[in-house]
């Protein structure tokens, strides 16, 4: 601009110099004064390149800033990318141990359920007392074994995800009934009573997860109660029916009244002999309680017991099964006689139902494939099918040989014995009127169950 100013005029020598002279004088004027204007008035101290400088640094800066942003967001994708790598792999290594210790789980109940079966079949013979005392023990050794491995089997299920409630209404004395029986011959052992009241309420649950949450709260009022008695009962509230379990145990202090739910959290017994657990029990409860939307609560002062409880919404059972039930006596009499099929591809299995079925008077034909019961009973008609669900290499599951079976015998009814617990698989047998027990397998609860089908059948 300074160049502008300081150019010195040329002399002009004809009269279209001289206009273009003027011209550019009259230009120079004008540049002058926009000059003059600019640098009064442009950035502080009269410095109008300073704001141009100034832009130019701060665009830089803008661009650098851009770029590290750039590089900041590849360096986030390419993170995220192995997040997700990383998540994939944790998952399938998550299903990995799922199938692994489904599996396993399968391969370990299977000798478990052998020797269940066997102890119970010892218990229903009259032995010496010494002899009594010693099937006593062990049946209580493999309860605690089959504890043990049904909660880590069940919180490996809870940490995949793949434990699914299947809802459906029942009545509570299905379940409280023989959990009540049970929990009488536990609790006799250790010098206590068991107060049961019974209900007849009709509720919607998942019955094998509820069972699983009434069992935690029974074998943990056994474990800590040293003397008195346990209670198990119900009470209607209006949003549902509340199950109870109370014990005169030491009661819980109410700063751990919320430890106790979490993992490997337990309160002290007052003697280790019966302190055999993980900790998990209540952890489980509360996950369970979680799928089912049932909530858990607890009342409880220390050295005055507790009560834990879990409210479970009514249900409606169809007019069919009103029908049958009200129709149903329970009484031992019905398995006297009654021609009872096992299906299973374990001989041990086998061994063990006959034993203990011919010990409740039942005339047991057994054999692990459908063609091979056909032939050994000789046309006698089946009253009720054992048929477990996995049948090795047979080429068909537990209910499809069952469906098979019925076209020969329309009214069968038919039990399946499972270690399976996906709720698709207790869904799709309730659909097809087929009962549903796990493994491993609690004679009470089949004694009951056959009991019920073949005083329904009758009826």
């Amino acid at each position: 601009m300074d160049l502008l100013r300081d150019t010195p005029d040329i002399i002009p020598e004809t009269p279209s110099e001289r206009a273009l002279a003027e011209e550019n004088r009259r230009l120079r004027r004008i540049c002058h004064a926009l000059m003059e204007r600019v640098e009064s008035g442009g950035a502080a101290n009269g410095a109008p390149y300073a704001a141009f400088e100034h832009a130019v640094l701060l665009a830089e800066q803008v661009r650098e800033r851009t770029e590290a942003l750039h590089r900041t967001l590849d360096e986030l994708g390419q993170a995220n990318s192995q997040l997700h790598e990383a998540k994939a792999d944790a998952e399938a290594a998550n299903l990995s141990k799922t199938k692994f210790l489904a599996a396993v789980t399968h391969d370990l109940l299977q000798p478990l359920n052998a020797a269940r079966l066997f102890a119970s079949a010892l218990e229903e013979h009259s032995l010496p007392r010494d002899s009594m005392l010693l099937v006593g023990h062990i049946g209580r050794s493999l309860k605690d074994v089959e504890a043990l491995l049904g909660t880590l089997v069940d919180m490996s299920r809870l940490d995949a995800g793949i434990l699914k409630a299947d809802i459906a209404p029942f009545r509570v004395n299905c379940l409280l009934d023989a959990l009540a029986e049970e929990y009488r011959q536990v609790a006799a052992v250790r010098g206590l009573t068991l107060n049961y009241v019974p209900s007849s309420v009709v509720v919607a649950s998942d019955l094998a997860l509820l069972a699983r949450v009434i069992r935690n709260f029974l074998s943990n009022a056994v474990r800590y109660t040293e003397q008195g008695h346990l209670l198990l009962g119900c009470r209607r509230r209006p949003d549902g029916l509340e199950i109870m379990v109370g014990d005169t145990g030491p009661g819980i202090p109410e700063l751990q009244q919320e430890a106790i739910f979490l993992e490997f959290r337990r309160a002290q017994p007052s003697h280790e002999s019966h302190s055999r657990g993980l900790g998990l029990g209540l952890a489980i409860v509360d996950r369970i309680s979680t799928i089912l939307k049932h909530p858990i609560l607890l009342k409880s002062l220390s050295g005055r017991g507790a009560i834990f409880s879990i409210r479970v919404p009514y249900g409606q059972l169809a007019q069919r099964s009103q029908r049958a039930v009200e129709a149903t006596k329970v009484g031992q009499g019905a398995l006297q006689g009654a021609v009872v099929w096992v299906i299973d591809d374990d001989p041990a299995i086998l061994e063990g139902m006959q034993a203990l079925l011919r010990g409740w008077g039942c005339r047991v034909r057994t054999a692990a494939s459908l063609s091979a019961l056909e032939a050994a009973s000789d046309g006698e008609e089946p009253a009720v099918l054992l048929v477990d669900y996995h049948l090795g290499d047979a080429g068909e599951d537990g209910l499809t040989l069952a469906l098979r079976l019925r076209r020969c015998y329309p009214a069968l009814p038919v039990v399946v014995i499972t270690a399976n617990h996906v709720a698709e698989l207790k869904r799709h047998a309730r659909e097809l009127d087929i009962s549903c027990l796990l493994k491993p397998l609690k004679p009470l609860r089949l004694r009951m169950l056959l009991t019920s089908l073949l005083e329904e059948r009758s009826a």
